[in-house]
């Protein structure tokens, strides 16, 4: 497979995904009652359709053009954990979602042979991912009270499940394309 076919769809997919990011939290943004929720909310899904127009960038200073893919990694992770019920899953599964975000750039990191400026659109995201972490695993936190400590964990430990699931079938579809980036 051609690394460069590679790394252009590597680039796409994450574009398409953090598209779909933005309009999933925008979505859950406008439908909240105001406050610090909402307002971290709104900040996050501004931040995916950042991440996107960084990927965009990214690829079209490698001189490529982003392809259109018909799905993203929230595709799988929907089919896999099923829509949130209430707003404690809708955060149980965003937290969930975002340390597998933050694992896979940080392992894209590692790739030793990769174009400069795709190692710094990784990096600059990873940092805005800190924050996502931190907000949403405070809002879960303060949502022990209403929901209890053990219905909150259970609830990750259901969507790390499905985490996994949807991690694998992407790997699965994939996996000539990510070994070749990983080994280049």
């Amino acid at each position: 497979m051609n690394i460069n076919e590679n790394i252009r769809w590597l680039l796409s997919f994450y574009r398409t995904s953090e598209i779909s990011g933005a309009l999933f939290f925008g979505q859950l943004a406008r439908s909240m009652k105001p406050g610090i929720i909402q307002h971290n909310m709104t900040q996050q899904f501004a931040d995916e359709a950042q991440h996107s127009r960084y990927w965009t960038d990214c690829l079209n200073k490698l001189d490529m053009e982003p392809f259109k893919l018909a799905r993203s990694y929230q595709d799988y992770y929907l089919k896999a954990a099923g829509l949130p019920s209430n707003l404690m899953e809708v955060l149980a599964i965003t937290h969930v979602f975002e340390l597998r975000v933050f694992e896979q750039y940080s392992h894209h990191k590692k790739i030793i042979s990769q174009p400069k400026i795709v190692l710094q659109t990784l990096e600059t995201i990873i940092g805005e991912e800190v924050w996502h972490l931190k907000w949403v695993r405070k809002a879960l936190k303060n949502m022990e009270i209403e929901y209890g400590v053990n219905e909150v964990q259970s609830t990750i430990k259901r969507f790390m499940e499905a985490d996994k699931a949807a991690y694998l079938k992407v790997t699965d579809e994939y996996q000539d394309r990510i070994e070749t980036m990983m080994t280049a």
